[in-house]
């Protein structure tokens, strides 16, 4: 059995790596995902991240997409719902008049959600992004409404600045309001700043569970984006090319090296530094076939020494 670890407060356990639902409807099609799903859960992981926006970035897509794929992969074995953590946002613009974080929004949006995933409640309910045109408590009663009526297990945000986070904790202490109990924020060996500091001492000092998106800086720790010239070999590929630096290269250099010494890949090797780090529960990360899949799993079991962790944040330092 692979080890759990508690999500924060919310009372879910979870697998150290969650798998990114953000391609499925998009560079993997119905099939594909199926399969990607059923190996993902063979191999004792748990928990799947979606959003209701995956994946409106692509031609001829409304949204609703990855959800529909995960709904349809449950409606396969039913059973299989109480083993699983379902983790999907709200809040991120679908069309003019949906978007935003307004209890009415909300109340509507949930019920696309849960009839796209064939289920009858979500385990955790992100705001995918703030929302500054909503006052926080309207936003946390319509949340609160909805984990009373059993629709929402336990509510989180992503993309908040510790101060947007520490105000939505204090107006839920004041008006008795569920609160965030889950932060989702970009942070990778890459991107630190944003997390490390402020937001990671308010999760831990509160009890935040942590699980990160963008766990490959759109896969560039992967080391398959080396060059300008490698940027076509994906979709994703311009997304990489930001990293293509003196400190990324320095970091390839690391996670190469780490990787040569335990056999490894060096995408496995960054979310093992992830996932030893102080204030993350688990990584997220997204496979479109299933050797990238294995991959994944892989790095769930590999334990990074200490002179390990130490060269690889001090070349990403």
């Amino acid at each position: 059995m692979m080890n759990k670890r508690m999500l924060g407060r919310t009372g879910l356990e979870i697998a150290p790596l969650v798998f990114g639902g953000n391609v499925f409807g998009w560079t993997v099609d119905q099939q594909t995902s199926f399969a990607l799903l059923d190996r993902f859960v063979d191999a004792g992981l748990n928990a799947i991240d979606t959003a209701d926006a995956y994946s409106t970035w692509v031609h001829g897509n409304q949204g609703g997409e990855s959800e529909t794929i995960i709904g349809n992969w449950l409606k396969i074995l039913p059973a299989r719902r109480e083993k699983i953590i379902i983790i999907t946002k709200v809040g991120s613009r679908l069309a003019e008049d949906k978007q935003g974080l307004s209890a009415k929004y909300i109340m509507t949006a949930v019920e696309d959600s849960l009839r796209r995933l064939q289920t009858d409640y979500i385990d955790l309910y992100l705001s995918h992004k703030p929302d500054t045109e909503t006052p926080i408590e309207e936003t946390l009663r319509a949340y609160d409404k909805l984990i009373q009526q059993g629709k929402v297990k336990a509510i989180g945000a992503s993309n908040y600045s510790a101060n947007q986070l520490h105000e939505a904790l204090t107006v839920a202490a004041d008006q008795g309001f569920a609160r965030y109990e889950v932060l989702e924020p970009e942070y990778n060996l890459y991107d630190r700043s944003g997390y490390e500091r402020e937001l990671r001492d308010l999760c831990i000092g509160e009890g935040l569970g942590v699980i990160t998106y963008y766990s490959l800086a759109s896969g560039f720790l992967s080391g398959k984006y080396r060059s300008h010239d490698d940027l076509g070999k994906s979709v994703r590929g311009q997304g990489a090319s930001k990293y293509l630096n003196d400190r990324g290269f320095r970091i390839l250099d690391a996670l190469d090296n780490v990787a040569k010494a335990h056999n490894a890949a060096p995408a496995e090797v960054a979310l093992a530094w992830l996932i030893a780090r102080e204030g993350v529960t688990a990584p997220i990360a997204s496979a479109t076939n299933i050797q990238q899949l294995e991959s994944l799993i892989r790095a769930v079991d590999l334990t990074l020494s200490a002179s390990d962790i130490e060269l690889l944040t001090a070349a990403s330092d």
